[in-house]
């Protein structure tokens, strides 16, 4: 079988760093007891892993206290325990038109439950507007929920500015870094950032089915899930103390051991390098783009910053079957459609057909690029006959 170009790392970055599979591998294989529910070697060796991954994500991310950093199973997870444990009845939330659904159908169904009043803020390829979200603000704001960049435009997003009109109006900011964790800076502390969710899978190159969830000290959230934690198993009620008050049930400690590898290959090459990297595909695959007839690019224009992905429409086409046919006939992997992000796309306009997104990663090559562009110039004269 032909090699896949694989330009699909906005969904989940392949392939994974070196080491990444054998910590899995020796996770099940030496250390597969659950982790904080013995004291014999191999739990105590479970629960190890665990530990130095939370150390080690809590320094990527500039966390000064690891117990601040709880895991769960994805970004979705994370964004759910921060919503529902942060609002009550009564609530005003504000969030954007950049948003993931898992953030948005959360919040969606908190206002179909009466609990909240919600307003999306307009955004544009530039991104979103500082003062419309302070025209936004209302008495009873308490939270500011926004990606730190979009899915599908690749629109960055001010967090800092963000955090701080959140916190002059008395309110939190929750940041989704879905896409920027591990290739863009992140400092919680020096950022001041309330909640962060971040997904394993994605720029921190661990297993599908990681991810975790920023707490700052002095925020208390309600649970999401209740449970066994492996301590204070004589108390009726959930354990005050993090991370275990966030973390009930077996963890998924295979999935946290090869997250831990992936963390410590980042941290080896350095973010910096990474942004570098991606940046300098992502300008080669926009200029190409930009030369061809038909295509048209969607979020910041060339040479502005933008996250490690390009999305773009073909008039007259739909973006399903440009993805079908650059996997079937070139092996060139991508994702078309709407990306669990619709609102991006109504800023877009390209609600109707969608698009075609190709996201690089560090192990992404310049040869990559150059054999999707020379792809997509073939492909698109034939579906515009």
């Amino acid at each position: 079988m032909e090699k896949m170009i694989y330009l699909d790392n906005a969904a989940s970055t392949w392939p994974k760093p070196p080491g990444v599979s054998e910590a899995v591998k020796q996770a099940i294989d030496e250390h597969g007891a659950n982790p904080g529910r013995g004291t014999h070697r191999m739990a105590m060796g479970a629960s190890k892993i665990i530990a130095e991954t939370r150390g080690a994500l809590a320094k990527l991310i500039g966390a000064k206290n690891p117990e601040d950093v709880i895991f769960t199973h994805n970004a979705t997870e994370a964004l759910n325990l921060a919503l529902f444990g942060v609002l009550k009845p009564g609530d005003h939330v504000i969030t954007t038109m950049l948003e993931h659904n898992s953030v948005r159908r959360p919040l969606e169904a908190l206002r179909r439950r009466g609990w909240i009043d919600l307003t999306y803020v307009k955004a544009s390829r530039q991104g979103v507007d500082p003062v419309e979200v302070r025209r936004a603000l209302r008495p009873n704001t308490r939270l500011l929920a926004v990606t730190h960049a979009s899915n599908v435009l690749g629109t960055l997003v001010d967090i800092d500015a963000m955090v701080r009109i959140a916190h002059e109006a008395g309110a939190f900011c929750l940041v989704d870094a879905s896409q920027t964790a591990g290739s863009a800076p992140l400092n919680v502390t020096g950022s001041d950032i309330d909640l962060l969710a971040v997904p394993g899978h994605k720029g921190l190159f661990g297993p599908q089915g990681t991810g975790a969830l920023y707490i700052r000290p002095g925020i208390e959230l309600t649970p999401l899930v209740y449970g066994g934690t492996g301590s204070h198993s004589e108390d009726v009620d959930q354990p005050a103390q993090r991370p275990v008050r966030y973390e009930s049930g077996t963890m998924n400690t295979p999935g946290i051991a090869g997250l831990g590898a992936g963390v410590e290959f980042v941290q080896k090459i350095g973010v910096q390098a990474i942004a570098k990297h991606n940046a300098r595909l992502i300008g080669r695959l926009h200029a190409g783009l930009n030369g061809i007839p038909g295509v048209r690019v969607v979020g910041p224009g060339e040479g502005e910053p933008r996250a490690d992905l390009i999305a773009f429409a073909v008039d007259g086409v739909d973006s399903a079957e440009i993805g079908i046919l650059l996997s079937d006939h070139y092996s060139v992997a991508v994702r078309s459609g709407l990306h669990c992000s619709p609102l991006a796309h109504e800023v877009a306009q390209t609600l109707d057909r969608g698009l075609v997104r190709v996201s690089v990663s560090w192990f992404n090559t310049e040869e990559d690029i150059d054999t999707c562009l020379a792809a997509i110039r073939e492909l698109i004269p034939m579906l515009r006959d």
